[in-house]
């Protein structure tokens, strides 16, 4: 559960209703209906504040999906979180429950029913039943900044019989009421259960349940605190120790992020690829990243996005197991850090995830901020935050790799470099594989599909342009991008003349890709840019030839929201805040290196263009 501080002190936190406010700014440019920006293909409350994804998994008794997502039903501010709900048969169409399952209602949560997970159950005498474990919480503000306050978060149970419908609170409740004694923690909440074959207890109980609670040990460390779980009673949990002990604020380098002083929402996953080679993960909020600085080294350029949003970070780690056959301890760490990675660069927290057992894959929502907008802007759209779309991850394997576009492998701490047989100079790289839920073509059966291949690519983009006549579209693009290349991209058009456009490009010198979005003339919005550290790899195939690897762009528009995948292993999400009601096109460019001849900079591989995701009787757009 995240503990939002919208601009606001901590102890001004309430479950108060805002009302909508007067936006008739002088000189403002706003868009003349909000409802433009509230998107169609992503999951969003009713209305008022969203956050946290949680509860989900199937139920194989109905067949459905359930999304759940902390929710204030009141009003548009963090406060009264209750838990909404939503359910699926496939992750595409959801059916969204108009009133919350679960609301503050009795003495052990009556401040917050916050983040927790589902388990779909045969326990306790109720075959078929579905459990929900959540942070119940007694006591606010709650925040890693402050003293922490016993019994003010606690792990609470209730069961639905129904498939869903109905939720009854457990007369255990609270299962546990406080964190373990002899630890001062910063944190403690958002429960999380799993599997983990190298888990402490595991070599002689593969069985074994694992339950995970998120924070940290205060002055020390960010953690999960780690728990056996019986398997045949959900409610009983034995604490065993910290997961990790990797210190304050650790940022290995930028491919990694700073992991910062508390967690949240931290899933525990083993990913495996097609020849059984497999790495333990962990993906978690951080809070207390320590800020950038504030000078800009890019002059006039706009700021980066992440210096107006809170100061955290979604993040993934990979761990070793400490391997104790038998475990005693209770403060020493049951894993070690390995290597690390950026789960989302922009406007992206708390993810949580499931194992799906109709298609084997592990799958990863996560909560997209309204937090670019300011307050009054916020409340006047009526709606706030919403859920992304489902990401499936995996283990990532690049075989006979040589070297990186310019840094050294072993500087890139996001990878795991593994040599390859003596004297081949190559290695094999493994790292966390990120990319939109194959179900999601489900969304194209109405769109207008065009498709673009085998372009050079110059600054003059205007003969390799696409059009468009939705604000609610799907590209994939692949681009073969030249020694020579200084930059090369896409710019999503939102005038007719193309002077207002957001730009997603990739710069080969200093391995970043960065998305520019559209100067609006208000300062109620925050126009930033985002940023990630990319590169592309270059293999050696059976006949000793060098491969360069393609640089593959797939994103999601829908409204004011983009999802940007980059080669599945770099993910950006944002905000698109343009008075526009749809977008006009796409342009396809690259630019060359002063004083290189080499032509061209790039060449557009192919690109598949779908405008109207899940709009039915999509006219033709308009001609550029």
């Amino acid at each position: 559960m995240s503990v939002h501080k919208p601009r606001q002190k901590l102890e001004q936190l309430s479950c108060e209703i805002h009302q909508v406010h007067d936006l008739s700014h002088k000189g403002k440019t706003l868009p003349r209906d909000h409802s433009q920006w509230r998107p169609s293909f992503h999951v969003t409350a009713p209305a008022g504040w969203l956050n946290d994804p949680c509860g989900l998994g199937y139920d194989p008794t109905t067949g459905l999906y359930h999304l759940c997502f902390q929710w204030n039903p009141h009003g548009n501010e963090w406060g009264n979180i209750s838990w909404g709900h939503a359910t699926s048969t496939d992750l595409v169409s959801w059916t969204t429950s108009a009133a919350p399952i679960l609301t503050p209602s009795v003495e052990y949560d009556c401040q917050g029913v916050f983040t927790g997970c589902l388990q779909a159950t045969d326990t306790s005498g109720h075959p078929g039943a579905l459990t929900i474990l959540y942070t119940s919480v007694r006591h606010l503000p709650i925040h890693h900044t402050l003293s922490y306050t016993l019994g003010s978060e606690s792990l609470s149970l209730a069961v639905s019989q129904n498939g869903g419908k109905t939720w009854e609170r457990q007369d255990c409740n609270p299962v546990l009421s406080v964190p373990p004694s002899h630890l001062t923690v910063t944190g403690w909440r958002d429960p999380f259960i799993t599997t983990w074959a190298e888990g402490p207890l595991s070599k002689h109980t593969p069985s074994t349940l694992y339950g995970f609670i998120s924070g940290g040990i205060a002055k020390k460390t960010p953690t999960v605190f780690v728990y056996t779980v019986q398997a045949t009673d959900l409610g009983k949990w034995e604490f065993i120790g910290p997961l990790v002990d990797v210190g304050l604020n650790l940022r290995p380098s930028r491919w990694s992020g700073d992991y910062g002083v508390n967690w949240e929402v931290a899933n525990l996953m083993t990913l495996t690829n097609d020849t059984g080679t497999s790495r333990d993960f962990i993906i978690m909020g951080a809070e207390g990243c320590i800020p950038l600085d504030s000078s800009n080294p890019n002059g006039n350029r706009v700021q980066e996005a992440r210096r107006g949003r809170e100061a955290r970070g979604q993040l993934w780690m990979s761990i070793t197991s400490n391997g104790k056959k038998e475990y005693t301890s209770t403060d020493r760490p049951l894993a070690s850090y390995a290597f690390s990675g950026i789960f989302d660069h922009g406007c992206y927290y708390a993810a949580n995830s499931f194992y799906d057992p109709q298609t084997s894959q592990r799958i990863v929502y996560g909560w997209i901020t309204e937090e670019d907008l300011s307050n009054s802007l916020r409340h006047h759209q009526g709606f706030s935050g919403l859920i992304s779309l489902p990401r499936v991850v995996g283990l990532m394997t690049l075989k006979n790799v040589k070297k990186a576009r310019s840094s050294q492998l072993g500087s890139i701490t996001s990878i795991d470099v593994v040599p390859d047989a003596p004297g081949t100079g190559t290695f094999t790289i493994y790292t966390m594989k990120i990319s939109p839920d194959s179900r999601l073509v489900q969304l194209r059966q109405y769109a207008r599909e065009s498709h673009l291949a085998g372009v050079a690519l110059s600054t003059l983009p205007s003969q390799n342009a696409m059009p468009l006549g939705t604000s609610k579209w799907e590209i994939d693009a692949e681009f073969s991008v030249s020694k020579s290349c200084a930059r090369v991209g896409i710019k999503i058009l939102h005038t007719s003349d193309g002077q207002n456009c957001t730009t997603l490009s990739w710069d080969p010198r200093s391995e970043t890709f960065e998305i520019h979005r559209p100067l609006v003339d208000n300062a109620e919005i925050n126009h930033g840019y985002e940023t990630a550290p990319h590169t592309l790899f270059t293999s050696v195939n059976e006949r000793g030839e060098e491969i360069d690897e393609t640089l593959r762009v797939h994103a999601f528009f829908d409204s004011s929201v983009l999802e940007v995948f980059i080669n599945d292993r770099t993910v950006i999400s944002t905000r698109i805040y343009h008075p526009a009601d749809h977008c006009f096109g796409l342009l396809f460019f690259a630019e060359s290196d002063a004083g290189l001849d080499e032509q061209p900079a790039a060449v557009l591989v192919r690109a598949s263009i779908w405008d109207g995701l899940g709009v039915r009787g999509l006219m033709n757009a308009p001609r550029l």
